[in-house]
């Protein structure tokens, strides 16, 4: 719940990862979970998945891959690309599709 309420802080579930880690092993997920409602109507923010795969790859110590997954969401939030939550009309595909484009394109 508490991570709920904080989502509002940055402006949607949508864009908050989460991460359970223990000694061994950890399980990286969006903080919003399944979201049914919205389930094949291509509106989902992506973000928090992509975000939550980041955070897995800290984990595992890949940082240079890490870093090249923030890079990408922090260049297609700069440029505008908004999912509905966030207040713009990019669909699920169309936030995914530049967040892999901007990674080949500094490959």
């Amino acid at each position: 719940i508490l991570s709920d309420l904080c989502a509002a802080l940055v402006g949607s579930l949508g864009l908050c990862p989460s991460a359970n880690i223990g000694d061994k092993y950890a399980l990286f997920e969006p903080v919003h979970g399944s979201a049914p409602d919205i389930a094949g109507k291509g509106i989902a923010n992506p973000l928090a998945a992509i975000l939550s795969a980041k955070m897995m790859l800290e984990w595992a110590g890949e940082f240079e891959k890490a870093g090249l997954v923030q890079s990408a969401v922090d260049n297609v939030l700069q440029k505008g690309l908004r999912t509905v939550d966030l207040g713009g009309s990019a669909s699920t595909n169309d936030m995914t599709k530049a967040i892999v484009e901007y990674i080949r394109s500094v490959q």
